[in-house]
């Protein structure tokens, strides 16, 4: 797809301040430091687009990015960060599944794994909510280019195993591997087609 325009809207830390444009929606979720806001700025060939930290649980909102004026990428905040607060990881606990579970643009959610490791039980978690709920959704395997072709391949299996009924795409924001076959997905879930 060919971005034309992509712009950060807004944070929004509580319902009200969820956009009232009836644009559909793709939203991105994952764990703290798996990679998310990499991925979003290497979807629209962006550098700084969503701003990446080195301090993982920073992101406390949900952040809308207006793309080609048409629809919405929506970050969510990171989960399974143990330095932050009880209590706030319970706010974004809230804040996310009262987004997934009652947002009617929402047409796709892309659910990010970290492609070294195996699935946390937090990932298995979502991933299993998200099926149970009827979403439609992805998962995408990130930081692909950090392990070798072989062991990528293994790993993949093992992510496979831990979610066998969701669809799979490895990616790299660095090589940009995957990034088509993502665009594919969220063409599909908008229902529009365009070149490359």
């Amino acid at each position: 797809m060919k971005i034309v325009s992509a712009e950060f809207i807004k944070s929004a830390y509580e319902r009200l301040h969820w956009p009232t444009e009836d644009y559909d929606e793709i939203s991105f979720l994952g764990r703290s430091n798996v990679g998310k806001s990499s991925l979003l700025n290497s979807l629209l060939q962006r550098k700084a687009l969503a701003r990446t930290s080195n301090t993982p649980g920073r992101t406390q909102s949900i952040n809308f990015f207006l793309v080609n004026s048409s629809f919405y990428f929506v970050d969510l905040p990171g989960y399974g960060y143990a330095r932050v607060s009880k209590s706030v990881r319970a706010d974004w606990g809230k804040m996310a599944r009262d987004y997934l579970q009652d947002r009617e643009e929402l047409v796709l959610s892309i659910q990010l794994v970290d492609s070294r490791h195996e699935p946390t039980q937090l990932d298995r978690q979502l991933n299993e909510w998200l099926l149970y709920n009827d979403k439609p959704h992805i998962v995408v395997a990130t930081k692909a280019d950090k392990l070798s072709a072989n062991k990528l391949f293994k790993q993949l299996k093992v992510i496979e195993k831990a979610m066998p009924q969701s669809k799979l795409v490895a990616y790299s924001a660095v090589t940009g591997k995957g990034r088509e076959g993502v665009w594919s997905e969220i063409g599909t879930a908008l229902n529009k087609t365009a070149p490359y």
